[in-house]
């Protein structure tokens, strides 16, 4: 046996690089819609909302599309490392959700910040992760026939 393979999961280095990678290329992703589609210190941070929304939907449907799939091993692992740890994890942001709460906040908008926008994000978010769940559940059973 390989010290490698011998330490558990999340200490080996190929699972720390394809996190490194797949993060990498997330925030990348996450950086280029906010630039797309900026908003003013005192606007809704619409990106942010629609990022956390779709990162949400997607790792939804990485996550029930890889279970439904095998066990967590071998290529499984390394997809959901690189895709939903790394890129899902990274592209999704709960600190850009609290900073984005918090000027909001300062600016005024405290309803707008405090349940329009904070509570709805992580709300909204839930029913796309369902969504990605309910959307990989029903391709897997179309393609089972």
């Amino acid at each position: 046996m390989s010290t490698e393979s011998a330490r558990p999961p999340h200490l080996r280095a190929t699972a720390l690089a394809l996190v490194l990678v797949g993060g990498f290329c997330g925030t990348a992703a996450r950086d280029l819609v906010q630039n797309a589609f900026p908003h003013s210190a005192s606007g809704v941070p619409w990106a942010t909302f629609g990022i956390n929304l779709a990162g949400a939907f997607v790792l939804g449907v990485l996550l029930e599309g890889l279970a439904r799939s095998g066990e967590d091993d071998g290529r499984r692992r390394r997809i959901r490392l690189l895709a939903g740890t790394g890129f899902c994890g990274a592209f999704t942001t709960y600190s850009a959700l609290a900073t984005d709460t918090v000027q909001l906040w300062e600016v005024g908008h405290r309803t707008t910040a405090g349940i329009a926008y904070a509570a709805g994000t992580v709300l909204a978010g839930l029913v796309c992760t369902w969504l990605g769940l309910m959307v990989a559940s029903r391709t897997a059973r179309g393609g089972a026939r």
